[in-house]
């Protein structure tokens, strides 16, 4: 027997309970996260609107090719009932008639100002120059495509006044409007369970591993401390929140500060972003990986594992499914593998999606939704891991060439339906 394949056989033999486990104690430590968040952390008591004098702020709303959505995103925000706001939306060189569309705007809406970018040059670049043009110190960035709760404001901004002067961030909660497919429908379980109960988990821990660019209050001064967001990162929300808690600089979640937003109802769509965000995942390990030798930066080293062992997971789990496919002694023991792993998995998945959902579902009424967790591990575990290994080698030569991090306007599903 060749000596490649004895050690290839060995390889599988250590990795095989690392696939297994390495998923199962996660979601075991997502569920326990999660429920101690909502048990000592959520504010169930309704928002009182007399409690601090809310201050001024700029919603800043980077738009690149939006002609579609962009009129409504300005108008419901134009709605909102904070007292004091103006709002920054900056054209990030659109192809379309996004720039027309925001002109015409103008004439309509006083408080809003309209930067036009004649290059586009990323996300991060767009929300540069809004913030340049900014004058309040609290900065709420929203998607062009996103509809905020009357109240989501009030709730992300409370937070700079009660939790202390190193509150530099403030996440909000995504929802999701468009829910008339199999694909949205089940992004609407993920974001309830999966992203929820993560963010909950690691608001518990300290430090988040990134906020959600879609809904996001910024102190300006932490902003500033930090340079502001990086240009050559692919997505600048996971940059930005290592940015700061690498500097000291706390964030917060607020899941009742609410932000209804179009999800990809494509296979594709959900590929490219799911890449996208693999990538900016994996480009922060290797920006931020002198932190792990840095005692000052301890709290943030469970967040930074888990990705390391999220990505060394799928790379793992690659390797041993194809592995033994193509040389397992017999398919019967091929079965043994795929079926026990897969049912003991997506168990556990199903339980964390349901204590998650059961939790958000106080914000937004999904618990019909939870017959399409079923489709969901498939989708989450599996797919997700190739999504991984693909994002790999566009992080290193991202991080090889340099340069601004551009964008492209995403599927944002073919159907826009209201909440």
């Amino acid at each position: 027997m060749p000596a490649w394949f004895e050690s290839s056989n060995q390889f599988i033999q250590w990795s095989s309970p690392f696939v297994f486990l390495a998923p199962f104690l996660l979601s075991l430590f997502w569920i326990a996260g999660a429920l101690i968040f909502a048990w000592y952390r959520e504010r169930r008591e309704p928002l009182d609107l007399n409690e601090i004098d809310w201050p001024h702020v700029n919603i800043l709303v980077p738009c690149y090719n939006e002609e579609e959505t962009i009129r409504e995103t300005i108008r419901l925000l134009y709605e909102l009932p904070y007292p004091s706001f103006d709002i920054i939306a900056v054209n990030d060189g659109s192809s379309d008639h996004t720039s027309d569309a925001l002109h015409e705007l103008v004439d309509h809406y006083p408080n809003l100002r309209v930067i036009d970018c004649l290059e586009n040059k990323g996300k991060a670049n767009a929300l540069h120059m809004a913030a340049h043009a900014s004058n309040a110190e609290y900065l709420v960035c929203v998607d062009s495509d996103a509809i905020l709760d009357p109240y989501a404001i009030h709730h992300l901004v409370r937070h700079f006044f009660h939790k202390g002067e190193r509150v530099g961030a403030v996440t909000g909660n995504p929802r999701i409007r468009n829910r008339d497919t199999l694909l949205s429908r089940m992004q609407l379980v993920e974001y309830a369970s999966i992203i929820g109960s993560i963010k909950r988990t690691q608001r518990v821990i300290g430090k988040i591993m990134t906020v959600s660019g879609v809904v996001v209050a910024f102190r300006k001064k932490a902003l500033i401390d930090v340079k502001l967001w990086d240009r050559d990162m692919i997505t600048e929300d996971i940059a930005v929140s290592w940015k700061l808690q690498a500097n000291f600089w706390d964030i917060r979640f607020e899941p009742r500060a609410l932000c209804w937003m179009l999800v990809p109802e494509t296979v594709k769509g959900i590929w490219n972003q799911r890449v996208r965000w693999a990538q900016g995942g994996q480009e922060v390990m290797f920006r931020y990986w002198y932190l792990m030798f840095s005692w000052k930066h301890r709290r943030l080293w469970p967040i930074y594992i888990e990705q390391c062992i999220s990505t060394v997971w799928s790379f793992a789990w690659v390797t041993v499914t194809f592995y033994l496919i193509m040389f397992s002694n017999s398919p019967q023991d091929l079965l043994i593998w795929l079926t026990f792993t897969s049912f003991a998995l997506v168990l556990l998945c199903l339980i964390q999606l349901f204590v998650s959902i059961r939790i958000d579902s106080q914000y937004d009424q999904i618990k019909r939704y939870y017959f399409w967790a079923a489709w969901y591990p498939i989708f989450y575990w599996f797919i997700n891991a190739f999504v991984v290994v693909a994002a790999m080698p566009k992080t290193i030569k991202s991080r090889l060439k340099g340069g601004y991090a551009t964008w492209n306007s995403p599927d944002r599903g073919q159907r826009k339906t209201d909440s």
